[in-house]
C-alpha cells in the first residue's frame, strides 16, 4: 500500500474508534468519520474498508492481538489455581483491560466500543466482527468461569457475564480517561495494582454469589 494511502487508512481508523466510542458502532455518521480524518471523497471509508463491518473490525484488529495474548498467560495461570478460585480467573479479563485502558486514548476507545459489542446479541453481529471478537482469546476464560462460578441457570449466568463484562470495560476506560486529564480533574484515584485488585475482588465475588430462589406463600 502506497504510504499516502496507508496515512489515510490510520487517519480513517483513528476517527472511526474516536466517533464509535463516542456515539456509538451503529450509530456513527460513516461520512462525519470520512470528514474528521481530512477526506473530501465520501467513498473513503468504502474504499479502503467495504462497509461499516470492515471499519469495526479494522479498529478491533489493532489490539486483539494484545489481548489474545495477555489473556492467554493470566488464563495459564488461573488454571493452575484450585477448582473454587473465581478471583484468578476475573483477573484475567480486568489486569489486560487496565493495561490497555492505560496504553492511550486509542486503547480507551477500544474498551468502550468492545463493552458496547459484547452486549448485542452474537447473532446480529456480522461474522467478520465476531470473528474479530472471538481472537480475543475471551472465550476461553469465561468457559472456566462459568464452571468456576456460582451454580445458577444458564440465562442468569448469561446476564451476569454481560454486566460484570460491561462494568469491568467501562471501569477500566474510565479511570484511565481520568488520569489523562489535564491538570488532574476528577476524583482522586487508586493506584494501578489497587485499583486491578479491588476490581477483581469485587467481581470475582458478583460472580460468586449464589442466587436465592424466591420464598412463596
Amino acid at each position: 500500500m502506497p504510504a499516502d494511502a496507508s496515512k489515510t487508512r490510520e487517519k480513517l481508523i483513528d476517527e472511526a474508534a474516536r466517533a464509535f466510542a463516542a456515539r456509538g458502532v451503529f450509530a456513527a455518521s460513516l461520512i462525519d468519520i470520512t470528514r474528521q480524518a481530512g477526506q473530501r471523497n465520501r467513498g473513503a471509508l468504502h474504499y479502503h474498508f467495504g462497509s461499516r463491518a470492515g471499519v469495526v473490525c479494522a479498529v478491533l484488529e489493532r489490539h486483539v492481538d494484545f489481548l489474545a495474548r495477555r489473556e492467554g498467560e493470566l488464563l495459564e495461570v488461573a488454571l493452575r489455581a484450585r477448582d473454587d478460585d473465581v478471583a484468578s480467573v476475573v483477573e484475567a479479563i480486568v489486569r489486560p483491560a487496565t493495561e490497555l485502558a492505560e496504553s492511550g486514548w486509542r486503547g480507551r476507545c477500544f474498551l468502550v466500543i468492545l463493552a458496547e459489542l459484547v452486549e448485542e446479541d452474537p447473532a446480529s453481529l456480522d461474522p467478520d466482527i465476531s470473528n474479530a471478537l472471538a481472537r480475543t482469546g475471551g472465550y476461553a476464560v469465561y468457559d472456566l468461569l462459568a464452571a468456576r462460578m456460582a451454580d445458577v441457570t444458564d440465562e442468569v449466568r448469561a446476564e451476569r457475564f454481560a454486566l460484570a463484562t460491561g462494568f469491568i470495560l467501562r471501569a477500566v476506560a474510565d479511570r484511565a480517561r481520568v488520569l489523562g486529564r489535564r491538570g488532574g480533574r476528577g476524583r482522586p484515584q487508586l493506584e494501578h495494582e489497587a485499583f486491578v485488585r479491588n476490581l477483581v475482588a469485587m467481581v470475582a465475588a458478583g460472580m460468586s454469589a449464589p442466587l436465592e430462589q424466591p420464598q412463596h406463600p
